[in-house]
């Protein structure tokens, strides 16, 4: 296990923030030099969004956005039609939207492309990059910038001995951290879901940004965020399900043995379980489940948001996904029992919060709602929360800024 110093991780920033500025492929394949640039997306003051695209050539070309359609997120062909001008340019205005940041891409005859026009994007282990809009709202929502202060986000580097890879993650230190003081501050440990990168909850997470207003605000605790690559195989672009449903104990233990003595090593963080907490969303929130739940000598606070709970290990579990459409059968409560075989009503005692949440679109809120029934029979408190929406980062977004008002909070 290796880690690298301050020197060459800015090195290797600037080289991927200058990486970041070279075009993508093109729609435009007409052969023809572009035409001017294209102002995408352009938000009104009503909220409406239109969308540019330059694509000549096109047959077919379709917005692809979690409000037009339930499964847009997932499913090619079922956007929203866009419509081509006399100079090649696909456009479309959405109705009024509802304050937030909205995911979203374009499928050009069936093949996906980013927003070329828009900065704002974030990368991903499949599926390419995806674009985000954000439509402004007030400033009691978390997640618009407000001038208060402002912490720091650092990119680091490391390989993995025990995963077999060379890895990346990210670490949010609040406002005024002094990194050579005495202070120590709590961690959370937060993990993304299935086809993105440690780069997620920063970008269309705003975690950052969301506990910059919270600390401000006096109604979160200042406290440390490490984001970290949410896999536990090497190469998951090629081996995606298996990085997943097969790799809760390889992640598991590179978490604890690789990734935490480095973040506990550069940073000032304190050490004891009552300091630690682990989150995360859909595939993400399944892992930080298994983690903490089964490591309760490490962690005080487990959330997990929009959790397929099938993906764990035991009896009717360690699978991938049913396609969508197809009605999922109930959980076999045997599936807990083994998942999390040390859970039991005298360890739960050590849980200074269990977090458990769903949209209420969701095909798997049934399975969350098994889920909380079971701990409840076990007598586990457990905190349970539907959230309006699916399965996007509009819904995790709230779910975290909940959360965070309540990790490292003095006992009642």
């Amino acid at each position: 296990m290796s880690f690298q110093s301050p020197v060459w991780i800015l090195i290797s920033v600037l080289i991927t923030a200058a990486r970041s500025q070279v075009p993508g492929p093109s729609p435009n394949q007409s052969g023809t030099p572009p035409g001017p640039d294209l102002r995408s997306p352009e938000v009104a003051t009503d909220g409406r969004v239109t969308f540019r695209l330059r694509a000549v050539n096109a047959k077919d070309v379709q917005l692809m956005m979690p409000i037009t359609s339930k499964h847009a997120r997932y499913l090619p062909g079922q956007g929203l039609p866009m419509h081509k001008d006399a100079q090649g340019v696909w456009s479309l205005t959405t109705e009024s939207l509802s304050p937030d940041i909205y995911p979203y891409w374009f499928t050009v005859d069936g093949t996906k492309f980013a927003d070329p026009d828009n900065p704002f994007a974030e990368t991903g282990i499949v599926g390419g990059p995806l674009s985000f809009v954000h439509v402004p709202g007030p400033s009691s929502l978390s997640w618009e910038v407000s001038s208060v202060p402002h912490g720091n986000v650092v990119h680091h580097f490391y390989h993995s001995d025990l995963i077999g890879d060379d890895r990346d993650f990210y670490v949010y230190t609040p406002p005024m951290y002094d990194p050579v003081a005495t202070t120590q501050y709590p961690v959370l440990f937060l993990l993304h879901g299935a086809g993105a990168d440690a780069s997620d909850w920063m970008t269309g997470g705003r975690v950052n940004v969301i506990l910059d207003n919270l600390i401000a605000q006096r109604r979160a605790k200042p406290m440390i965020v490490v984001t970290p690559l949410s896999y536990g195989a090497a190469n998951p672009g090629k081996r995606l399900v298996e990085s997943i449903v097969k790799g809760f104990d390889a992640l598991t233990a590179s978490l604890l043995n690789e990734l935490m003595p480095i973040v506990e090593k550069t940073y000032r963080v304190a050490t004891d379980r009552d300091a630690r907490a682990v989150a995360g969303y859909s595939s993400g929130g399944a892992q930080s489940l298994y983690i903490g739940l089964n490591h309760l000598d490490k962690f005080a606070y487990v959330a997990g948001f929009s959790t397929p709970l099938v993906a764990l290990p035991g009896p009717g579990g360690g699978r991938p996904p049913l396609p969508l459409g197809e009605k999922w059968p109930p959980l076999d409560p045997a599936l807990f029992s083994v998942a999390f075989a040390p859970l039991d009503a005298k360890a739960s005692s050590r849980l200074r919060l269990l977090w458990i949440s769903c949209g209420t679109d969701e095909r798997i809120l049934e399975h969350n709602q098994q889920f909380r029934d079971w701990l409840q029979s076990k007598n586990i408190p457990v905190k349970y929360v539907e959230t309006p929406g699916d399965h996007t980062m509009m819904v995790w977004r709230r779910n975290l800024t909940e959360l965070a008002m309540l990790l490292f909070q003095p006992e009642k």
